[in-house]
């Protein structure tokens, strides 16, 4: 074989190898690529208990009960499913009922989410797409509002 032969075939090895490496691992991460779940996709999917999840929702009406402290306990609702949440810790300045949120956390034994932390939307007009599609699958979807 040839400098060159030997050349190509290493080559066309090393990419086959690094192909194989990047499909075992999409393979792998095939549940979790998702950015966040609703409420509703959550209830499908059935996670077992002490998962790591994201959660993207709005804040349901009247449903924040602020206990002593920086303990804070509310729902997120995708219109359609319900899910409460338990946070410890600052609210961001913009967290309010009626938002759109994604909060990161542990699925308890209990069915609720600790949250380890909690992202508002930064202004008036944005709601993280997701949300915003599912709320248009739903026939619940408001348009944007000004």
């Amino acid at each position: 074989m040839t400098r060159k032969g030997k050349r190509m075939t290493l080559i066309v090895c090393a990419l086959a190898i690094i192909g194989v490496a990047v499909a075992l691992i999409l393979f792998a991460l095939r549940d979790n690529i998702v950015f966040f779940y609703t409420p509703s996709e959550l209830a499908k999917k059935q996670a077992s208990f002490g998962v790591r999840l994201r959660i993207g929702g709005l804040v349901k009406e009247g449903s924040v009960v602020k206990n002593d402290g920086r303990d804070v306990r509310f729902i997120i609702t995708d219109r359609n499913k319900d899910l409460e949440i338990a946070y410890t810790g600052l609210l961001p300045d913009l967290f309010r009922e009626g938002q759109g949120v994604v909060v990161d956390g542990v699925l308890e034994d209990s069915g609720k989410l600790r949250a380890d932390s909690v992202l508002a939307k930064h202004d008036e007009r944005y709601m993280p797409r997701d949300v915003a599609d599912a709320l248009k699958k739903q026939g619940v979807w408001q348009g944007e509002k000004k």
